[in-house]
């Protein structure tokens, strides 16, 4: 069978954008580089490059302290991206969009907060049983301070949900839920909207970890009526060490500040100390303001792109790449859900997954191996790692092709197919 390639009108909705990054240029072992390692981080247009230098040619200054020009000017753009990550999400306000080094912070950030304060023994919270370790043991840290108890959402065999078994779970105890927009693992895409309303029918609070969601589909934390989402700026065509939590404004209000220092204080003497108001409350210290300025210029990149031209563009390299590694003798993917992102996550028998991620990239095609920080949900699935493909708005139909060759090369050098 002939897997069926991305449609004409995909392909011409996203043609030319791999030429706005640079490093797609180059070559890795002699070979054109084939990146489908966007799981983990993305490759930066130019825009967002030059954007960052640009800050530190012509605008570097510390923000909100100081009365000249420049530290007027930093601020603005400071507070520019903090506008335009309020448009990527459609929070209500800017109040509500607290920026962070990412989704790790930005979740410890309402653990050690919002958990430390408003947990106690006996409470629940609920976590599903894909979650990236940065969405468990932050928690788990809270729950040993707190006396509350951790409860796991099960994964079916086609990893998914079990949503009846979450339904059974929900009591007066939940505070907390927990979940993945989508597994980073598996391209799983959670029903949040309905994991949201059902924890809210029992008084319980909701985070949405949006790492792997926010660079692949539109979100709108109004309409999900979501109570905490977090995401990464690096994972959105922006830059490392840059995030945002979205919180909702009362609750935010009434969270005490987790990290001390300048910035994040009305009045300061040796008694006592009075804060700012949200978010600068959350804060603490010089901010990566070359990072916000960054990543205002990667949300303005793909909301250029269209985020609906992206999502349809990896649907169909999904659709692609499962056809054509189906192909593949003793292939056999892990997580089959009926709604999956740009992630294609596989074991190939008698190769380690490791061995696989390093001959493909003899191939020149990069791809992650191993348990993808989600080591629970590779025990699950009673695996100590899986092979994953991930896509971005740049990939194409002969970057798949080139993770085929790679890997029947690899079934030839450990004896499991001859040469032709």
């Amino acid at each position: 069978m002939t897997a069926a390639a991305p449609t004409r009108e995909t392909v011409a909705e996203i043609a030319g954008h791999a030429g706005d990054f640079p490093i797609l240029g180059r070559t890795v072992h002699g070979r054109r580089l084939v990146y489908l390692d966007n799981g983990a981080t993305t490759q930066k247009p130019q825009a967002v490059i030059e954007a960052e230098a640009r800050y530190y040619r012509e605008s570097n200054a510390n923000i909100h302290r100081g009365v000249h020009w420049l530290s007027q000017h930093s601020t603005d753009l400071y507070d520019a991206g903090r506008e335009r990550v309020r448009s990527l999400l459609n929070a209500a306000s800017a109040c509500e969009i607290v920026f962070t080094r990412g989704t790790t912070e930005a979740i410890n950030l309402v653990a050690a907060s919002w958990g430390r304060s408003q947990l106690k023994p006996g409470d629940e919270i609920l976590l599903s049983g894909m979650e990236h370790h940065s969405n468990i043991v932050p928690w788990q840290l809270v729950a040993e301070q707190t006396g509350a108890v951790i409860r796991v959402i099960p994964v079916t065999d086609d990893g998914e949900l079990e949503m009846q078994a979450y339904a059974e779970m929900l009591s007066e105890r939940t505070r907390l839920v927990g979940v993945c927009h989508v597994s980073n693992a598996l391209g799983t895409v959670n029903p949040v909207a309905e994991i949201i309303r059902m924890a809210h029918a029992c008084g319980a609070l909701v985070l949405v970890d949006g790492a792997q969601a926010v660079a692949h589909q539109s979100v709108d934390v109004q309409a999900l009526d979501c109570d905490f989402y977090a995401f990464s700026g690096h994972k959105l065509y922006g830059p490392t060490g840059i995030g945002a939590l979205y919180g909702r404004k009362q609750l935010l209000d009434a969270m005490p500040p987790w990290q001390g220092g300048g910035d994040m204080i009305h009045t300061v003497s040796f008694e006592r100390s009075t804060y700012a108001e949200t978010p600068q409350k959350f804060e603490a210290g010089t901010p990566n303001i070359a990072g916000v300025v960054g990543l205002d210029a990667a949300i303005a990149y793909v909301q250029e792109v269209g985020l609906d031209t992206i999502a349809r563009h990896e649907a169909a390299l999904v659709e692609y790449a499962t056809q054509a590694l189906g192909q593949i003798p003793g292939l056999r993917f892990i997580g089959q859900a009926r709604e999956r992102a740009g992630i294609v996550s596989f074991v190939l028998e008698g190769i380690h997954p490791h061995d696989l991620g390093t001959i493909l990239d003899m191939e020149g095609v990069a791809i992650r191996a191993g348990h993808h920080c989600a080591m629970p949900l590779m025990t699950r699935f009673g695996l100590p790692g899986t092979a994953r493909a991930s896509f971005a708005l740049y990939n194409t139909q002969e970057d798949i092709d080139a993770l085929v060759a790679g890997l029947n090369k690899a079934r030839r050098l450990f004896g499991l197919e001859h040469d032709a």
